[in-house]
């Protein structure tokens, strides 16, 4: 009989597209699937801002536990929120080729919004604190207000709200062809690492799931999850600490930009590096310790203290 791969994913729209975009390249290789639906925290509670109830792993954990309770075999996750160390007996085995990886600004149907003026009064809605801090540090005067939910609850939040406008993913959007004609690609925000990418996990020991996946890895983008994974791992990050990067590949070259900002916005440190692509497996971690070395020891010290 033949092996159907049961697939777990959370049950928002954005996520049972990603699940069916997997099932459909597991198809393309003559391999057949079945989806499982599990409910996770962060779907569970839409009202605590995400920094407040431990997020490392919100998205990820019921479906970790699933897992390894054979109740599936393969798990798909947006790659941003997959905590930098993988559970116990929990290995990648796929990530999908990266789509757009910017986040967008979104404003209210009936706002104007003037981008020209950064000393603007704004008031902005984001569940993200990376997002916040860039926000600000561009915006110091903005006033940010807390945004749950998934993206079709949150679009009909903003467009029922008083506020100029919310923060996007432009991939979550563009994938269920949500994006709205008036938003605006923040090309100046840099991203969470491995934005726009898919994951997929299976257990430790399950070599049929690893080798039905490792036919729709993308090794580039792999790659460049990776740096910007390893940057966010070596500076102790995670999705409550305002840490941003993106690895892009160019003529055989990588391209990797990294910050982190204080919570507030007002401090900024930043770094950039060039290097060949068969030179570029640790230039994540090599980044990491320029930017500690640059004063971002300060600014993670700082924020650790504020979530004493």
């Amino acid at each position: 009989m033949e092996k159907i791969i049961r697939i777990g994913t959370r049950e928002s729209q954005l996520a049972v597209w990603q699940a069916k975009e997997v099932q459909r390249l597991l198809s393309q290789h003559k391999y057949t699937s079945e989806l499982v639906y599990i409910k996770s925290d962060g779907d569970i509670d839409l009202v605590t801002p995400l920094y407040e109830i431990g997020v490392q792993g919100v998205f990820t954990k019921a479906l970790d536990a699933a897992l390894l309770s054979d109740q599936i075999d393969i798990a798909v996750h947006s790659m941003k929120d997959v905590p930098t160390q993988l559970a116990k007996g929990v290995v990648q085995a796929a990530v999908l080729e990266r789509a757009n990886y910017k986040d967008i600004f979104v404003s209210r149907k009936s706002a104007n919004v003037n981008f020209t003026i950064h000393d603007s009064h704004f008031t902005i809605a984001t569940s993200s604190i990376r997002r916040k801090a860039q926000w600000l540090h561009r915006y110091p005067n903005s006033t940010i207000e807390n945004l749950r939910g998934n993206v079709n609850t949150r679009l009909k939040k903003l467009n029922e709200s008083n506020w100029h406008g919310a923060i996007f993913a432009a991939a979550g959007l563009e994938r269920i062809g949500l994006r709205p004609e008036n938003s605006i690609e923040l090309d100046w925000m840099l991203p969470a690492p491995a934005q726009g990418a898919i994951m997929v996990v299976c257990k430790e020991e399950d070599e049929f799931s690893k080798t039905a996946c490792a036919n729709f890895n993308d090794g580039s983008t792999a790659l460049c999850a990776k740096i910007e994974r390893d940057f966010l791992r070596k500076l102790l990050g995670g999705c409550s600490t305002p840490i941003s990067a993106l690895a892009t590949i160019e003529n055989d070259t990588v391209y990797f930009k990294g910050n982190i900002c204080s919570l507030n916005g007002s401090q900024k440190v930043e770094i950039g590096k060039t290097i060949a692509v068969d030179e570029a497996g640790d230039i994540g971690n090599i980044a990491a310790d320029e930017i500690l070395q640059k004063g971002g020891s300060e600014l993670i010290k700082e924020i650790q203290n504020a979530g004493k």
